[in-house]
C-alpha cells in the first residue's frame, strides 16, 4: 500500500462520520458517539499525516507550500472543533457549526486528493510511498 491509499481510507471514514453526524439531532447519545468518533479520527489523522506525509514533503520546493497549507487547515479544523466543544448538543447553532466543520474538512480532503497527491507522487519514490504508508498506519493504530 502507498501513503496515498492509507490517507484516502481515513478520508473516506471521516466523510462517512461527518455525513452520519449531520443526520443527528439534539442532545442524543448517537450525536455524542459520532462526534467523539469524528474528533478522535480527525486528531489521529492530523498527527499521522503531519508526521508521515507533510514532514517528508517539506523538503521539496514542489510540495512545501502544499504541506504548509495542509497544516494550516488542520489548525482551522481544530478551531472549529473547539467551537463545537463549547456548544451544547441541544443548541440550535450546533448543527450550523458542524456544517462549517464539514465544509472545511471536505475542502481539505479534496485539496489533498485532487492536487496535492499528484505533486507528492512526483516527489516521493515508490519505496518512500510504501514506507510512509506503513509508518502512517502504525501511528494511526497507536493513536486509537
Amino acid at each position: 500500500m502507498e501513503i496515498f491509499n492509507a490517507i484516502k481510507q481515513d478520508h473516506d471514514h471521516q466523510r462517512a462520520l461527518l455525513n452520519m453526524l449531520a443526520e443527528t439531532s439534539g442532545d442524543s447519545k448517537v450525536r455524542e458517539k459520532y462526534y467523539q468518533e469524528l474528533k478522535d479520527a480527525l486528531e489521529a489523522h492530523a498527527v499521522a499525516e503531519e508526521r508521515y506525509f507533510y514532514a517528508p514533503l517539506m523538503h521539496s520546493d514542489m510540495t512545501i507550500e502544499d504541506s504548509r497549507h495542509g497544516i494550516a487547515e488542520h489548525h482551522e479544523i481544530d478551531e472549529l472543533i473547539e467551537a463545537l466543544d463549547n456548544t451544547e448538543f441541544s443548541d440550535p447553532s450546533w448543527l450550523g457549526k458542524l456544517k462549517k466543520l464539514k465544509d472545511k474538512v471536505e475542502h481539505h480532503l479534496a485539496d489533498e486528493e485532487q492536487a496535492f497527491f499528484q505533486r507528492a507522487g512526483k516527489v516521493l519514490d515508490k519505496s518512500e510511498k510504501s514506507q510512509l504508508a506503513q509508518e502512517y498506519q502504525k501511528e494511526m493504530e497507536e493513536q486509537q
